[in-house]
């Protein structure tokens, strides 16, 4: 019999978001300081009983997607719709993130090596080149912003707010990844707009390493 293979996997890198009719260079966000984490674990399981050239990926990650607005704003729930606008401080820090619960899956491809025990056998990509493609699934679990400036004294104050934001309940996108041994280029693309309401629209993008622990 065979055995599926168990991974934890994590990734980080830059994130941003692809605005309505702008090109990433007019963002709203900073391209150095906005930043995506995910960690999560996943399974694979051959398409073809006698070959492992074409797996399934499959799991559950907790991801972030944080952005930091521009320009000394901050994100403003309006009610309606969720906008940026102008701190009255100087701001040292603006950050937003919304969090989630995603279920990727992906069709990986790549050469293998069958390694046979007396009761079981597996095929190990380690040592290998591998590429995957795919999508993901999932729901926000919860928004907040962070902001930071100093006061009249000179004395650092932080503002913490948690809310909904107005963000996208129901996240869904495409992903792909190309990797050797444990490390590997990933990127994601929500299909989904950031906000539910707002008249311009705007989908989270992230480009970063991704590590496949075996």
């Amino acid at each position: 019999r065979s055995s599926n293979h168990q991974s934890s996997c994590f990734a980080f890198g830059l994130n941003n978001v692809i605005t309505e009719g702008e090109s990433l260079s007019d963002s709203d966000y900073k391209v150095a300081g906005s930043r995506f984490a995910e960690l999560g674990w996943a399974w694979k399981t051959r398409v073809f009983k006698n070959s492992n050239w074409l797996r399934i990926k499959y799991g559950f990650s907790f991801q972030y997607n944080g952005l930091k607005a521009t320009d000394n704003r901050y994100q403003v729930d309006t009610g309606r719709e969720t906008e940026l606008q102008d701190y009255p401080e100087s701001l040292n820090k603006s950050k937003f993130r919304v969090d989630y619960l995603v279920f990727p899956v992906h069709f990986e491809f790549g050469p293998s090596r069958k390694i046979e025990k007396k009761e079981y056998f597996r095929y190990s990509t380690r040592n290998q080149l591998k590429f995957g493609v795919g999508g993901y699934s999932g729901f926000r679990l919860r928004s907040r912003q962070k902001l930071k400036f100093d006061d009249e004294n000179g004395n650092g104050v932080k503002v913490k707010e948690k809310g909904d934001f107005n963000a996208t309940d129901f996240i869904y996108g495409l992903s792909a990844y190309i990797g050797w041994r444990e490390v590997g280029l990933y990127v994601k693309y929500d299909l989904n707009t950031l906000f539910r309401n707002n008249p311009v629209e705007q989908r989270n993008v992230s480009l970063g390493l991704r590590f496949d622990m075996n």
